[in-house]
């Protein structure tokens, strides 16, 4: 499987009397890093519940494509790595205890362990702390060590939401790394960024606000055609016209 193309039609999702999507579509392809942006109950996470199949939509259609061929989401589902805003990793086991176990998990052989487990302790500066408990690790390295072990199976496809939330400035920059890393090996990589500066270091993005698409394409076009000079400007212009 080298190329992958996510097709979402027309998807609609309510709850009781709440629109949460409203007949959004967009298109996601292998080799690009795509940012949803867009307030509090824009539909990012439900957007990303729906793409998981857990949950189902009112209406529309989200198809998965490998290499020109549509395929069962069951049949799929295993070339998927999911990171929520609310990870849960063991807090008494270490860093390396944790790669050791997904190790075993996704049954990645000796030779190609060691070889991805060096990567990826490097680019996210973890090398001194493989022996501490994540419970002890700061929230920076506790989202590093989670990236690392959906990274260590090589998906191609990674849902990511809100992942860097509430960390530091200088664990988020070495978490783009790390995002840069997996995009050099052919993944499809999706995130919801609360943070606008991030939006605009993605390949393309998509502008959501109350369950509906305002707008996607690369961010400087975006930016150009929408007159601003960042997304915080363009969400605030939003709020000002409301």
């Amino acid at each position: 499987m080298n190329k992958v193309e996510i097709n979402i039609s027309n998807v609609s999702k309510k709850f009781k009397d709440i629109s949460a999507l409203d007949n959004v579509s967009m298109r996601f392809e292998t080799g690009k890093l795509y940012g949803i942006i867009g307030p509090a109950g824009a539909g990012k996470t439900t957007l990303f519940r729906l793409m998981l199949r857990l949950m189902r939509a009112g209406a529309g259609n989200i198809e998965y494509v490998a290499d020109g061929r549509a395929m069962r989401f069951a049949d799929f589902a295993e070339n998927i790595a999911y990171m929520p805003q609310s990870q849960s990793l063991y807090a008494d086991l270490s860093v390396n205890e944790h790669l050791e176990f997904f190790k075993k998990l996704y049954g990645i052989g000796d030779a190609e362990y060691a070889k991805k487990k060096q990567e990826l302790v490097h680019l996210a500066r973890l090398d001194k702390f493989l022996d501490r408990p994540a419970g002890h690790l700061s929230g920076g390295m506790y989202k590093k060590l989670g990236l690392m072990c959906a990274l260590l199976r090589s998906p191609k496809v990674m849902l990511l939401d809100e992942p860097t939330n509430g960390v530091d400035p200088i664990s988020r920059r070495e978490f783009w790394s790390l995002l840069h890393a997996s995009l050099a090996q052919g993944i499809l990589v999706i995130m919801t960024t609360a943070y606008m500066d991030e939006a605009e270091r993605c390949s393309e993005v998509v502008l959501m606000e109350s369950g509906r698409v305002l707008g996607a394409g690369e961010p400087r076009d975006l930016l150009n055609r929408y007159r601003c000079a960042n997304f915080d400007e363009f969400f605030l212009k939003r709020g000002g016209e409301k």
